[in-house]
């Protein structure tokens, strides 16, 4: 596969988190606390890579990539470790590093592997329109903030059943505390609702101005994803929606988002001046 292509790059990316999360899975079974600082190199790496193979199908699609399956899960992947390397070093989460790795690996490998999500490929689907792109971005930014956040409620709910359990040795003794935890989920939930708001704003602006371009489906499911994030957020900051249940909460939603990701790329209407390309793999 030639260095110039996009999935070259984006191939190394996968090999880094793969080769992050195997390293923190050695860790875990020996029962040793993995290197932080090599884990966060490691997803430093695969995160260049992946920025590198982006920005190649950026210009090459003529705009942000998320023409497509494949484009959508990647963009959705480095969402997620640019929220990690943000804010990774400043609490000191050791494991949420190793789950970091374990998502983009994730994401990275099965669009990867998957060709006929990447068997068309739109060129300039948003019709050099800014504020359309800017709409997409924010909004696949966003849930980029959302996988994020049900990493970390993945990670309280582990710490809430060892403490339960009194299990504290092992593996269990390398999760970060519960309150930690509950704040950072707090502040991603806050951020990602913040961005998806945005993100509606910027698209409405566009909107009104020809109602005849909005996609109803595509805004009724956006918008539904945001109001149920709004409302839990509404209901844990007035103490109705306790933490592990708010934790539950985020996973699932995290799962139903993902799923919807399909019917929104599915009902996008191409823009006027975009047009659809056969993608020839390695080339």
């Amino acid at each position: 596969m030639p260095i110039t292509t996009d999935r070259f790059w984006l191939w190394l990316a996968a090999a880094c988190y793969l080769t992050g999360l195997l390293l923190g899975t050695i860790a875990i079974l020996r029962k040793r606390q993995h290197s932080r600082g090599l884990m966060y190199l490691i997803v430093v790496a695969g995160y260049s890579f992946q920025t590198a193979g982006l920005y190649l199908r950026g210009m090459e699609v003529r705009g942000c990539p998320l023409g497509n399956h494949f484009e959508i899960l990647q963009f959705t992947g480095w969402s997620a470790t640019t929220l990690y390397l943000l804010i990774g070093a400043t609490f000191r989460v050791s494991l949420l590093g190793y789950f970091t790795s374990a998502l983009s690996a994730a994401l990275a490998v099965v669009s990867l592997s998957v060709p006929m999500w990447d068997a068309t490929r739109r060129v300039g689907i948003f019709g050099g329109n800014a504020w359309i792109e800017f709409h997409a971005a924010l909004a696949l930014f966003s849930y980029g903030v959302f996988a994020l956040l049900a990493l970390t409620s993945i990670l309280f709910l582990l710490r809430h059943s060892s403490l339960k359990n009194k299990r504290l040795n092992g593996a269990f003794a390398f999760l970060p505390p519960i309150v930690d935890l509950d704040h950072i989920s707090l502040r991603l939930l806050i951020a990602g609702v913040l961005l998806l708001a945005a993100s509606l704003v910027v698209g409405s602006v566009w909107w009104l101005r020809d109602l005849h371009v909005v996609n109803v489906s595509k805004i009724t499911v956006t918008a539904g994803i945001w109001v149920a994030y709004a409302l839990a957020l509404t209901l844990r900051l007035r103490g109705v929606l306790l933490p592990k249940r708010l934790a539950w909460v985020c996973v699932t939603l995290f799962a139903a988002a993902l799923l919807s990701l399909g019917p929104v790329d599915a009902s996008r209407n191409p823009a006027p001046n975009s047009k659809t390309i056969v993608s020839v793999r390695g080339k």
